[in-house]
């Protein structure tokens, strides 16, 4: 693992002209090779032959054959600092989430002591500064504790830079305290953001209720305890007109609810992760606890009605669902090993399969990583356009490699996807118009 592909010197001003890449334009969806110069942290130009008119310190780096793209921003992260630094802290998920070409981190707020008030928004925000990797942006809990009883002050987290607010990994139960929110967060115009899974359905559940789950002698977990939680949810949104956001959907009936409350103007959005598109529940055989995830891989059909959801529009974006274990926490029985898999340095190569295997344009598909996420959050970036600060992803769409967790930057390796090939790296990182990953 080489650290020194970082760069987190913040004083550094440098500019820079990426030369004859294929420029990304996810807005218009069309793909251009120019030139694009990065001058005072700011994208100065883009056009053709822009080498005669640069200054004389600028570094040329010639892109030829790669991609530069808008940086991703990654909607669903669990960053667990403060309290589980041993899974991951705020610089080793910076370092995972630069090396991957992902500029802006959405921080879930489970962490010890949870995200509820301004002064934890504030320190998590400070730290991210000093390690100077990626930018970071907080969710805040709707309710005090994860208890789902007394609703957190929404509104003063918001004015402290809370993009969104949610339970993490735990769903609303009580409607009322869930109306509240919703209410609440319509008075100002905030987001609420649900881990759709319905408790007592659930509870004690490790495995998709399937046949493979009987076969394997693990309690299962229905598909329907996703959708219900939605179902319920979008009656509450259809009376608050509170905008409303599902995380990592995995289920052919959780699509086509919000496919068709998209249809009746209900403002409703939602993610998936790449284990949803990819995978099935086939990779528990074997007990492989790494593959135990929350929500659990579901059939060859939800896989493929995910698939359909992303090219169809019905899903927004994609996130990396990163949910950093320690080895102690998943070497165990199948049975008591915990939920999640790190993402973060696979969030691009699996996406981008979904372009290899001809389901979706690369243009297309990249807006799920970049603008569609920023605009769901309402933050300034996930685009690349003049004047606006330089927030860039400069990837090799068709470098092939080999997923080994025991390289990743981050603390923890409990990657679903060991030991797959892939195509597609990011080879440079740039943050607020400075390179800070450079393979």
């Amino acid at each position: 693992m080489n650290k020194n592909l970082f760069n987190n010197d913040k004083k550094a001003s440098k500019n820079y002209l990426l030369k004859g890449g294929f420029i990304v334009d996810v807005i218009n969806k069309k793909i251009i090779k120019e030139d694009l110069y990065i001058k005072n942290k700011i994208i100065e130009k883009i056009g053709k032959n822009l080498a005669q008119n640069i200054d004389k310190d600028t570094e040329i780096i010639d892109c030829k054959n790669l991609y530069i793209s808008p940086g991703f921003v990654d909607m669903r992260v669990n960053i667990s600092e403060p309290g589980h630094e041993h899974k991951e802290t705020i610089k080793s998920a910076s370092m995972s989430a630069a090396s991957g070409g992902i500029t802006s981190i959405i921080c879930m707020p489970n962490t010890i002591p949870p995200i509820d008030q301004p002064a934890i928004i504030h320190s998590i925000q400070r730290k991210a500064r000093e390690v100077g990797l990626s930018k970071i942006f907080c969710t805040g809990c709707i309710t005090r504790n994860f208890k789902g009883k007394e609703i957190c002050e929404l509104h003063l987290m918001k004015e402290s830079g809370a993009v969104g607010f949610t339970d993490g990994i735990k769903s609303i139960e009580n409607t009322r305290v869930m109306r509240r929110a919703l209410s609440y967060a319509k008075s100002f115009n905030g987001l609420i953001i649900q881990h759709a899974e319905e408790h007592n359905l659930s509870e004690n559940g490790v495995a998709n209720e399937s046949e493979i789950a009987t076969r394997m002698g693990l309690k299962g977990i229905p598909s329907y305890a996703e959708s219900m939680v939605v179902e319920r949810d979008l009656w509450l949104v259809k009376e608050t007109k509170c905008r409303y956001h599902v995380n990592h959907i995995s289920t052919k009936e959780t699509v086509e609810i919000i496919r068709k409350a998209k249809k009746n103007g209900l403002p409703v959005t939602c993610d998936t992760s790449p284990p949803y598109f990819t995978l099935n529940e086939l990779s528990l055989e074997n007990y492989r606890t790494f593959s135990k995830l929350n929500p659990p891989l579901r059939s060859e059909g939800d896989r493929m009605s995910i698939i359909e959801g992303i090219c169809d529009g019905t899903i927004d974006a994609i996130s990396s669902d990163h949910t950093p274990q320690d080895q102690d926490a998943k070497r165990l029985p199948f049975n008591q090993a915990e939920f999640g898999g790190v993402g973060l340095e696979t969030l691009l190569p699996l996406t981008l399969n979904l372009v290899k295997n001809n389901y979706i344009k690369i243009e297309e598909l990249l807006k799920l990583v970049t603008v569609n996420p920023a605009k769901i959050l309402n933050l300034n970036c996930g685009t690349i356009n003049e004047k606006l600060e330089a927030d860039i992803s400069v990837f090799d769409l068709s470098l092939p490699w080999k997923i080994n967790p025991e390289s990743f930057f981050g603390k923890s390796k409990n990657s679903p996807f060991d030991g797959m090939l892939v195509e597609g790296k990011n080879i440079m990182t740039f943050v607020r118009g400075r390179l800070v990953y450079r393979l």
